[in-house]
């Protein structure tokens, strides 16, 4: 159904709001328009760019609760987190985080996400990764996001050791596995 761009405008604002984290190209699908009008719609109404939208959201919520790392140095833009439990972060692979000769992300930021989303998670001022157990099962490539979910396994007061286990997928498909056991100064 063609909508006007007074009604289309509407529905967008309400849309992004209720969805934050909703593409340019999943708008443009969803009110059958190009991705240019989408673009051309958001910039009139001030609504800033995906990436934008995400670390707004990010920062309002989340720059609070997570105390072992500033917030700008997570990689990837947290979306969920419940410390000491769960966390979730994106990550968009972009031309900068791939080999040019085959637009393959390079392994060191797939790590990256997923270690620095184990320490975020840590309910603590210091947490540092003590050892790490890693494994890709799929290349992911340039334009694809990589979805990251830490989960706390355990916490040893004691030794002052939480094992974190993060799975990264891209849609429903893992595309890594890492367990961390992450020293933190207090239990």
């Amino acid at each position: 159904m063609k909508r006007n761009k007074r009604e289309r405008q509407a529905l967008l604002t309400e849309t992004i709001k209720e969805n934050p984290f909703i593409t340019d190209e999943e708008l443009a699908d969803k009110f059958t328009v190009s991705v240019q009008t989408i673009r051309l719609d958001r910039l009139e109404l001030s609504i800033p760019e995906l990436r934008e939208r995400i670390k707004n959201v990010a920062e309002k919520n989340f720059e609070d609760e997570v105390r072992s790392l500033p917030i700008e140095e997570v990689i990837g833009e947290i979306i969920d987190m419940d410390l000491d439990n769960s966390a979730i972060s994106i990550l968009d692979i972009k031309k900068e985080h791939v080999f040019k000769r085959n637009q393959i992300a390079r392994g060191h930021h797939l790590f990256a996400q997923a270690n620095s989303l184990a320490v975020a998670v840590i309910n603590d001022e210091l947490a540092l990764t003590a050892k790490a157990n890693i494994r890709f099962t799929r290349s992911v490539l340039e334009g694809e996001r990589v979805v990251a979910k830490a989960k706390v396994i355990s916490i040893d007061e004691e030794k002052g050791r939480t094992l974190v286990e993060v799975t990264s997928f891209v849609n429903s498909e893992i595309v890594f596995i890492g367990d961390f056991e992450m020293y933190r100064s207090h239990a």
